[in-house]
């Protein structure tokens, strides 16, 4: 998860003030302005003149950035930097800090090696871009609070539209989706990273479930599975929590045969109780509390599967404050 940092060089008073209210976990200042910019926020204020700026015009620019991480140095490397000198500095280096001056910078540079920098330092020149790459980048550090649910019912439905999400990512085993009958209550559907005899992995796949079913989305929102389309941004959750984003690339609403699961998960209170419906078929699973991913065919009653609970409430898929009983 890369931390983001604001390089006010030269220094305004309101750049730093807009750099504060947008999220950023530090600032880069001249020395002389450290005492002030400490004082406004808790927060990590950093010495320009501490910091090792590096243009990587070829491979010697490459070893000299890695001899300062060595040595212990904050080294940032300046816009024009490419992908593959940043895998080789990562490879050797956790602490390798990009400049990057917009999104889509931002996302590139926090993907690479499937971890990303350390840090993401945004220039002045970039300032109006800053409160949309902290927003982006964000979004990927919120960890889901997951709980054990046991199971409490497992029954066959019939028929239904259920909803496969082709992202257009590579997931892993322990990874998935939060689906649920209710915003309040859902369940880790995981992805089909897992081969079979009959059927081959598709790890970019989630079978999620029923069309009317919620789904959880990044920044606190969520959808029915039969709103999405090629293109939107969900979130992919693991059993840890820890999230990341994928694309849709594509929606397949088919009929096919269905099961209702019920689990139940302890609370202060006694228990919360939760449902979703999926597909009847041995690719679909839901997620053990180690990441293990459990067959639905194969689940029995009593078996524990991670779930994640939210007080119910949602309009056009925005949390809202008002009175509400899903079932």
């Amino acid at each position: 998860m890369a931390r983001v940092f604001f390089l006010c060089d030269p220094f305004e008073k309101s750049a730093v003030t807009l750099a504060l209210e947008s999220g950023v976990d530090g600032l880069i200042v001249a020395r002389e302005h450290l005492a002030s910019c400490q004082a406004l926020a808790r927060g990590q204020v950093l010495a320009l003149e501490d910091i090792d700026f590096v243009t990587l015009s070829g491979k010697s620019d490459e070893i000299d950035a890695l001899d300062l991480l060595h040595k212990g140095q904050m080294v940032v490397l300046r816009r024009g930097w490419e992908v593959i000198p940043v895998e080789n500095l990562l490879a050797q280096s956790d602490e390798v800090c990009v400049e990057v001056a917009n999104v889509a910078e931002a996302k590139l540079a926090s993907g690479i090696l499937e971890r990303g920098v350390f840090g993401l330092v945004v220039p002045s020149s970039a300032c109006s871009e800053l409160k949309s790459i902290v927003k982006e980048c964000k979004l990927a550090q919120k960890n889901e609070n997951l709980l054990p649910g046991r199971i409490t019912r497992i029954e066959q439905v019939g028929l239904g539209h259920r909803v496969c999400v082709d992202t257009m990512s590579l997931l892993h085993t322990g990874q998935g989706m939060l689906v649920g009958n209710s915003s309040a209550f859902t369940f880790l559907v995981h992805a089909e990273t897992e081969h079979n005899e009959y059927v081959a992995a598709r790890p970019f796949r989630i079978n999620a479930g029923a069309v009317h079913a919620y789904l959880r989305l990044p920044g606190d929102k969520t959808c029915y599975l039969g709103e999405l389309q090629a293109g939107r941004e969900v979130l992919v959750v693991d059993h840890s929590g820890a999230t990341t984003l994928a694309t849709v690339g594509r929606v397949k609403i088919e009929v096919r045969p269905m099961l209702l699961i019920e689990a139940e998960v302890a609370t202060e209170d006694g228990c919360q109780r939760g449902t979703v419906f999926v597909q009847n078929a041995e690719t679909i699973r839901l997620t053990a509390p180690d990441g293990k991913p459990l067959s639905v065919v194969g689940l029995s009653v009593g078996d524990t599967v991670l779930c994640r609970l939210d007080a119910a409430g949602r309009h056009f898929g925005m949390r809202v404050s008002e009175e509400i009983e899903e079932n």
